[in-house]
């Protein structure tokens, strides 16, 4: 396994029918980061006293972004980096469709309806952030419809996941899972080694408490990386590292785009990424 002085990969065996080889189930995220999900209140507050130095982030060109939250949340969950991102420059919509329950036959027609109806609103493609199964939805979005989607960002999405695989969320998934649109689920497990059509960042936290972090990265590639964070994955829309990340993905030209580094005077709040690399799963071992 090759690394660079600042960046490393991870190779981790699923289970066969996961469509990611030969291998073990992926292991639920450490009982202790679990408990330790309550520290998102903190965070919350450390968020509010960073107001001034969030402000002056890069500057937006004023492109639409559409923010979607995470399982079980609304709209409520994601209004302070919406409204980060409104005073940075960009036009921010949310989602509409009120708690995230899964991908239900409503909410998977209303997403690809209220993607087109900000595409059409706006005369341009829509960048998409998406906390935790709402990255998954981003990234379904983005492969469906390309030319509708600038680049995607998403925050602790465990996107390596399949149905079945442990999280602490299970229960309640399984639970709602009848509600779900069972060709949707099929189609939002992710591709092996096939890229998004549009730029892509994942954003995890290896202290995550819902999901396991290594189902979170991102393939390292010519459009395509992970960036790692320090906090809680509840934590993960309005930790000020994350709206670092966010600011600048967002304001870099998809055109010439580069993989995230973060500005010197940020450097300790990013620790060296991991990246996803798939074709040597039987490679790996499962440790945290």
């Amino acid at each position: 396994m090759n690394a660079t002085s600042s960046e490393r990969h991870v190779n981790v065996k699923l289970r066969p029918q996961s469509g990611y080889r030969s291998g073990v189930t992926p292991r639920p995220p450490a009982k202790i980061y679990t408990a330790l999900e309550t520290r998102s209140a903190l965070e919350y507050a450390n968020w509010n006293a960073s107001k001034r130095l969030l402000d002056k982030l890069p500057k937006g060109d004023g492109h639409p972004v559409l923010v979607l939250p995470g399982f079980t949340a609304a709209d409520g969950s994601t209004l302070q980096l919406r409204a980060l991102l409104r005073r940075l420059g960009y036009r921010t919509y949310g989602w509409k469709l009120g708690n995230n329950l899964g991908p239900t036959p409503q909410i998977v027609r209303g997403l690809e309806k209220r993607l087109r109806e900000i595409n059409e609103k706006e005369g341009q493609p829509v960048s998409i952030v998406g906390w935790s199964l709402g990255g998954i939805y981003a990234r379904d979005l983005s492969r469906r419809h390309p030319e509708l989607v600038r680049q995607v960002i998403t925050l602790g999405s465990p996107i390596r996941m399949n149905p079945g695989d442990p999280s602490a969320a299970r229960r309640l998934w399984d639970t709602l899972e009848p509600l779900h649109d069972r060709a949707a689920n099929g189609r939002m497990a992710e591709p092996e080694d096939t890229p998004l059509p549009v730029p892509s960042t994942a954003v995890y936290t290896r202290s995550d408490g819902v999901v396991h972090w290594r189902l979170c990265l991102e393939e390292k590639g010519q459009m395509s990386g992970s960036v790692e964070v320090f906090g809680s994955h509840c934590g993960l829309g309005f930790n000020p590292s994350v709206a670092i990340v966010v600011a600048d993905r967002l304001a870099t030209d998809v055109d010439n785009w580069k993989r995230f580094r973060a500005p010197l005077w940020a450097l300790a709040a990013f620790p060296r990424p991991t990246h996803w690399k798939p074709h040597l799963a039987d490679k790996a071992s499962t440790t945290a």
